[in-house]
């Protein structure tokens, strides 16, 4: 969904992105790749507006601080 813009289960273009997010105590969508939450990678759904199937993403420039990560929390 997130490079063709179609839902993978019913054919829909009704998609929409919600952005990951880091707020306290490790709070929101994210994977927590050291001790602090400043150390998080955001984790993005997208999700069809018209069967409701939803995906999750990073954002590519953090797969290699997850790969890296020895023991992610999230």
């Amino acid at each position: 969904m997130k490079n063709s813009h179609v839902c993978p289960k019913c054919n829909s273009s009704d998609i929409k992105r919600v952005n990951g997010s880091t707020r306290g105590y490790g709070a929101g969508n994210n994977i927590l790749v050291g001790l602090t939450i400043f150390t998080s990678v955001n984790v993005h759904r997208y999700v069809c507006l018209n069967c409701g199937y939803t995906e999750e993403w990073i954002d590519k420039e953090d797969i290699e601080r997850v790969r890296n990560c020895k023991n992610p929390r999230g």
